[in-house]
């Protein structure tokens, strides 16, 4: 978010506010939009105060937290105290948004103030309010406002898809008025005794298309905030943090308590309902199979009921049929779920998109590791079928067999990339030119091995199958031994990026090369080398390691995948390391990530811009970063994985 955004995270639900508190609906050139948001949809496109007719000014704007507070005053000078100060405080619950409001008299006589909030509800899809300003048909669709007895109610039609957002307040308001734009002003006229106090408390209930549930929203944001802080203590609760590093252990229980906001529902193959983290707020708060995947394997020794949860959610959504929009085939995990309207018409293909290389490995490798680190053979015997079809997918859908390699199509409706670094582009050669064909990412690879190996093991001592477990070991060795030959670069000492349609080297020199470490798909010289390389200057900024070394063309530092900096990214590079002995390095890039949590109140964002630390003290933050994102959460759980409390 940019800096005068601000913002709350509960589950599916999130509301970004100003430093007043205000929702205005407007987006600035390159900044997202405020509201209130539930599954996909802006719940709440204005949410404006007003004293006296004027927009009071911020004593003390909103601090981030998971209650926003501000204190407002009305303008004036030095020679006009201010007459009021008011007092207005903010959070969120699922599907609710709740305020209160203490307008505190300065006076020593008798006053009055006429307080009013100015409201809408465009129920706008978080798609159309991306970068790239696409517009999308709506035909038939009505918008309508219905005052009641304690607030008023907005409503969304289209077609069998309904939603509403209802506002109810505490007092009720002495008047709605139209204003002319399709918004409604709630207007309160209060008088208060010398130096006299008022409050008045709001709730906002958004109910998306679908959602029947009787929610029980508490009637004060500080309510709402100790419902939280408990959600977040049983998350912290029993992990042993490092108590020789501070810095780690603050990091680790500011990524657990934002991991615990970040949690959402989902259903598993029989209909029970789980909790799930989301991908990411503010544009990701949904599920997404590579992040759900890799938070759970981060987080997997301090919480494997994450694990537990996102297994079978993922089974559940598993694709048993091929679909040309969608990008599904049998056996492969789902890369995205969305609930918003433009999904449930087919306007854009996330209900269920399949556009993700990585998330069936993955799949497999959390399986497998779930198994080993807890000793519980429930999900892996639950979930055989679910597995085997995942490496079935990979062994022909996902080209095993037919190329040797895992490899993906540029889906001109979805993504362009379908590895983790998916932004257009990011899998290029060292001069920019991007790949063309279809790609054979390297990390993916090395996901692939770490699966079958995994899923061998599974299956000779949960399955009982010995024959398919053989398989599977000699499918691992002729994949490792191919991308040892086919991959590295004798000349750079280095893993290519990818191979592109015609098995040609895609050699920009990029951080995948850490994550075949992780997966132990490199011989131990290889790895020697990669993980040495990867603490050169170019490739590390001080704060991390950057996605592609700096001095190759293609680098740039405000680049989503071209040179900037991801802590999950770092984690899974410093798990590597570990695993072929680099204890040095690994600390290295350990501490790296910890200063730079330590740097930005323990919370690693998304991503971090790629300008070297002995240019740059502080962290640049990344312009369009998730502020919440359960990867980088729980990348610091990663690196205490990796490196203890050293």
């Amino acid at each position: 978010m940019t800096d005068r955004h601000h913002l709350l995270v509960h589950g599916e639900t999130f509301a970004a506010v100003g430093d007043g508190g205000d929702i205005s609906g407007v987006r600035g050139a390159g900044s997202s939009p405020d509201g209130l948001f539930v599954r996909d949809a802006r719940h709440l496109s204005r949410w404006q105060l007003t004293l006296d007719g004027a927009v009071p000014e911020s004593l003390t704007p909103v601090a981030d937290g998971d209650t926003a507070r501000c204190v407002l005053v009305p303008r004036g000078g030095r020679r006009e105290p201010p007459a009021y100060t008011l007092f207005r405080e903010q959070a969120v619950g699922d599907g609710a948004f709740v305020e209160s409001i203490r307008v505190t008299s300065n006076l020593p006589a008798p006053a009055t103030v006429r307080l009013a909030i100015t409201a809408d509800a465009d129920f706008t899809d978080q798609f159309e309010l991306r970068s790239d300003h696409r517009t999308y048909s709506k035909s038939g669709a009505v918008r309508s406002r219905q005052v009641l007895e304690h607030g008023l109610e907005f409503t969304y039609q289209r077609g069998e898809w309904r939603s509403c957002t209802t506002v109810t307040a505490e007092p009720s308001p002495d008047a709605v008025e139209e204003t002319g734009t399709g918004a409604r002003r709630l207007v309160w006229t209060f008088d208060l005794e010398p130096h006299g106090t008022t409050e008045l408390a709001l709730r906002v209930m958004a109910r998306p298309h679908g959602d029947r549930r009787a929610l029980r929203v508490p009637r004060s944001p500080a309510a709402l905030n100790e419902q939280l802080i408990a959600l977040e203590g049983e998350f912290v609760e029993g992990v042993a943090f490092p108590t020789g590093w501070p810095e780690l252990a603050a990091a680790c229980a500011r990524g657990l308590a934002d991991l615990a906001s970040l949690q959402i529902p989902a259903t598993g193959p029989d209909g029970e309902e789980l909790r799930v983290p989301a991908a990411g707020a503010p544009w990701f708060l949904t599920l997404l199979g590579r992040d759900a995947l890799l938070t759970s394997l981060f987080a997997l020794p301090y919480r494997p009921g994450l694990a537990a949860a996102t297994l079978p959610a993922l089974a559940a959504t598993q694709a048993t049929e091929t679909g040309v929009d969608t990008v599904a085939q049998p056996g492969k995990i789902v890369h995205e779920v969305r609930h918003g309207e433009l999904a449930h018409f087919g306007q854009v293909p996330f209900g269920r998109y399949y556009g993700s290389v990585d998330a069936t490995p993955l799949f497999l490798v959390l399986l497998g590791a779930y198994t080993e680190q807890t000793g519980d053979l429930g999900p892996a015997r639950r979930l055989e079928r679910h597995a085997r079809a995942a490496v079935a997918w990979m062994l022909d859908h996902g080209g095993l067999t037919s190329r040797g390699y895992l490899l993906y199509r540029a889906d001109r409706g979805g993504l362009a990339n379908q590895n983790w670094k998916d932004s257009p582009g990011a899998i290029c050669w060292s001069d920019g030119t991007k790949a063309s064909g279809p790609v054979m990412a390297a990390g993916a690879q090395g996901y692939a091995y770490d699966a079958l190996r995994r899923t061998a093991g599974l299956s000779r001592t949960v399955w009982g199958d010995e024959t398919y477990a053989a398989l599977l070991e000699q499918a691992a060795g002729d994949l490792r031994d191919r991308f040892q030959r086919d991959f590295w670069m004798p000349e750079r000492s280095f893993p290519a990026l990818a191979l592109d349609g015609e098995g040609r080297q895609v050699d920009a020199l990029a951080s995948d090369a850490g994550h075949l470490l992780w997966s132990g798909l490199l011989d131990k010289e290889y790895g020697e080398l990669v993980g040495r390389r990867l603490l050169e200057p170019d490739f590390f900024s001080g704060w991390g390691v950057r996605t592609l070394a700096a001095g190759q063309p293609a680098y740039h530092p405000l680049s989503y995948h071209r040179g900037s900096v991801w802590p999950h990214d770092n984690a899974l590079i410093t798990l590597g390391l570990a695993r072929y002995g680099l204890h040095d390095e690994a600390r290295t890039v350990a501490h790296a990530l910890v200063e730079a949590a330590t740097a930005t109140g323990h919370r690693l964002p998304e991503v971090l811009a790629g300008y070297g630390r002995d240019t740059h003290p502080e962290p640049v933050p990344y312009p369009h970063a998730c502020v919440r994102e359960s990867r980088s959460a729980t990348a610091p759980l990663a690196l205490l994985t990796a490196v203890g409390g050293a």
